[in-house]
């Protein structure tokens, strides 16, 4: 799950005035997403679970699966979202999709997602040649060097889907396959095709979700990572700028269909089995359409920061950081909760708050000290390539 914003620096505070190119509302949705995929990796069942803790006993089995094992529909709700921002600020940049400069916008994407890409990696690459445990490389058919090939190479989750999961801070690098992969062919994309076949082109992928999801069978690891079904859910996003762009509907619809994705959300997230029953591999369908709404809604609506929610936009604002580094601190509590409690489970809940904070610090200083100022220094020297030639 990965940001998508051309971010600028920024200060640490977490109560701050949003500048006028940010979008609370938005950056709440990308909140709730990272933060769903941090409880749900926390959460597994071989990890530090809600469910057996005292706070199980409060909390109903719906209420507690709903929080704890909706990760994977979350990085759907991301993919939209980067979606619907990317070809929001192509517009903004351009006027039209097919005045896209392809060379700004590889170098955009290179140097907002390589240089944390780039620690990351050297840092697992370390982490598995001193053996520490939870992050070598080891189950049949992996090894270190296929795996940064296959990081690198955008194509880690057809990796896992040929072997088996990597280590647990590896395989969250799965999604930044399919988006990446998909904003390789976008320019090209936005520039040979008619404005008409582009959108009939997104419209065919997008709604083909349900159908390239349930086409994949006997490999429940390529099923879920595969490139198709992503890609459809970024297309949603993708379609759903483009109406946000020559649709200027009315507050009063706006605030409507906030509603409806709300009531679609709350519907995968804690009704999932009940709505599988009825509809099946559609329920995705539902989700990406959800958060159509909520986006859509979101971008017109612009509501003001709240007090009591800036920490969790401040979670979607640094989403790339915090998905690319979550895993450490998860790993790191559940070390330590084991070494303390051992196997006893009813205490997990008072790690949950922490872990989130943790996330959300680390995130903070990744963004301070590695990805912005990479970022900036490569389009720095870009743009002073460019003047000089």
């Amino acid at each position: 799950m990965h940001s998508t914003y051309d971010q600028s620096s920024s200060q640490l505070s977490l109560i701050h005035a949003y500048s006028s190119h940010r979008n609370f509302g938005i950056d709440l949705l990308r909140g709730f997403s990272i933060l769903f995929v941090v409880i749900h990796h926390l959460a597994m069942s071989f990890r530090l679970p809600l469910k057996p803790s005292l706070v199980g006993e409060f909390l109903g089995k719906r209420v507690i699966n709903g929080i704890s094992f909706n990760g994977y529909e979350s990085v759907f709700l991301f993919f939209v979202l980067s979606g619907f921002l990317i070809t929001q600020r192509c517009l903004q940049s351009y006027g039209e999709l097919s005045a896209i400069n392809w060379r700004q916008f590889y170098l955009q994407r290179f140097s907002r997602i390589f240089p944390l890409l780039a620690l990351l990696l050297i840092v697992l690459s370390l982490m598995h040649l001193f053996g520490v445990d939870g992050y070598v490389v080891h189950e049949k058919g992996q090894t270190l060097g296929r795996a940064l090939l296959s990081a690198l190479g955008l194509h880690l989750n057809w990796y896992e889907g040929q072997t088996t999961w990597l280590p647990a801070a590896w395989d969250v690098l799965w999604s930044l396959s399919i988006e990446e992969v998909f904003y390789l062919a976008f320019p090209l994309m936005c520039i040979f095709l008619p404005r008409r076949w582009l959108v009939v082109a997104l419209l065919v992928l997008a709604f083909s979700l349900p159908l390239t999801r349930e086409a994949i069978v006997g490999n429940e690891i390529w099923k879920e990572k595969a490139y198709l079904p992503g890609m459809s859910a970024i297309a949603f996003g993708v379609l759903t700028a483009l109406l946000a762009q020559v649709w200027k509907t009315s507050e009063q619809f706006a605030r409507s269909i906030a509603v409806l994705g709300g009531i679609g959300l709350i519907a995968i997230y804690f009704f999932g089995s009940e709505v599988w029953k009825v509809i099946h591999g559609y329920s995705m369908l539902i989700l990406c359409l959800s958060a159509c709404l909520l986006v859509f809604a979101a971008q017109r609506l612009a509501p003001r920061p709240r007090w009591g929610w800036q920490w969790l936009a401040k979670m979607g604002y640094l989403s790339y950081e915090v998905y690319l580094s979550h895993m450490f601190i998860v790993l790191s509590v559940c070390t330590a909760y084991r070494a303390y409690f051992g196997e006893n489970m009813r205490w997990t809940f008072v790690v949950y708050v922490p872990v989130v904070v943790g996330c959300l610090v680390l995130g903070l200083l990744l963004e301070r000290w590695v990805s912005t100022p990479a970022m900036q220094y490569l389009r720095s020297r870009a743009s002073k390539y460019e003047l000089d030639k």
